[in-house]
């Protein structure tokens, strides 16, 4: 599997990328946090790690550690606009449920 972006995801990372001079790409991963266990991390990278899984779609680099890999691979990242708000949002099929406030997530493999 992988992980991919929407074509608004992309169009967003490359604005991005274009005003964050040094960046290689999209730093994509987790971090335990929350009641459910796991927030996603998502920043431009700087650097390239030697152990970074590359995903790469019209041109732009994601960036994945090894560790993250089993809780977000499949996920298919987008980039909506509500009014005012902005925000990418994450279409995970590794998830199987997330805390109340929706700021974290678990995966079946992390329930156990």
């Amino acid at each position: 599997m992988a992980v991919t972006l929407s074509s608004n995801a992309l169009a967003r990372v490359r604005e991005y990328q274009a005003q964050t001079p040094g960046s290689i790409g999209l730093r994509f991963g987790v971090k335990k946090s929350g009641c459910s266990g796991w927030a996603y991390v998502i920043d431009m990278a700087q650097d390239r790690k030697p152990d970074d899984l590359v995903f790469v779609q019209e041109g732009i680099e994601v960036l994945v550690d090894p560790a993250s890999l089993p809780q977000v691979d499949g996920t298919e990242i987008d980039f909506v606009s509500q009014g005012l708000n902005q925000q990418f949002i994450f279409k995970n099929p590794r998830m199987a449920g997330e805390c109340g406030c929706g700021e974290s997530f678990t995966t079946e493999e992390s329930a156990l």
